[in-house]
């Protein structure tokens, strides 16, 4: 028997894992959240899995996206970034990660944590959306819209409401598993 799954995921493994696994389950980690928001940035304007097949050269060369090392990069450190094959070698997408991680960290200051406060946007608790396709679901929302606009008066690049809503989905805030997948809540 064939499992369903979202309309998305293709017949790559990579994908399969990524969407059985860890897409869409909620996520309350601060390193895990900054990962997710990085790589999200990083995939703006291309396909997702052209970062997820990325992803372990991305966590390698941005320290596992330890907020407080990436935080403190120099102008060297983000040359050897824009040399690096393994990467996306876009230089205003990998100076975002360095702006961010300083960002995140005055959030972390302020809220106690980025779990906190990014959460706070779906007030805490995962949305639980119920598309019949792919088609259905939105590239943004009202809460993205916010959250785009909190993270950038802080002083994030790269999260425009579209991204957030990328991030939303998969960090677990929202659970836009379509009706016909195994994955889907009401199941």
């Amino acid at each position: 028997m064939d499992i369903k799954r979202c309309e998305w995921v293709t017949d790559e493994q990579i994908y399969i894992d990524y969407h059985d696994h860890e897409w869409g389950r909620p996520t309350h980690n601060d390193q895990e959240l900054f990962e997710m928001l990085s790589l999200e940035g990083a995939q703006a304007g291309l396909s997702w899995i052209t970062i997820l097949k990325r992803r372990e050269n991305y966590q390698k060369a941005f320290d596992y996206f330890d907020p407080k090392i990436v935080s403190n990069y120099n102008e060297g450190k983000v040359e050897e970034l824009l040399n690096n094959a393994g990467i996306i070698r876009n230089k205003l997408k990998v100076n975002s990660v360095v702006t961010n991680a300083k960002a995140f960290l005055q959030i972390q200051e302020e809220f106690g944590d980025f779990d906190s406060y990014i959460w706070n946007f779906v007030g805490g608790e995962p949305v639980l959306n119920s598309w019949d396709t792919h088609a259905d679901v939105p590239a943004s929302t009202k809460e993205s819209e916010a959250m785009s606009k909190d993270l950038k008066k802080r002083g994030f690049k790269f999260v425009g409401p579209t991204i957030c809503y990328a991030f939303m989905q998969a960090t677990g805030m929202v659970n836009d598993h379509t009706k016909d997948c195994f994955l889907y809540h009401d199941k």
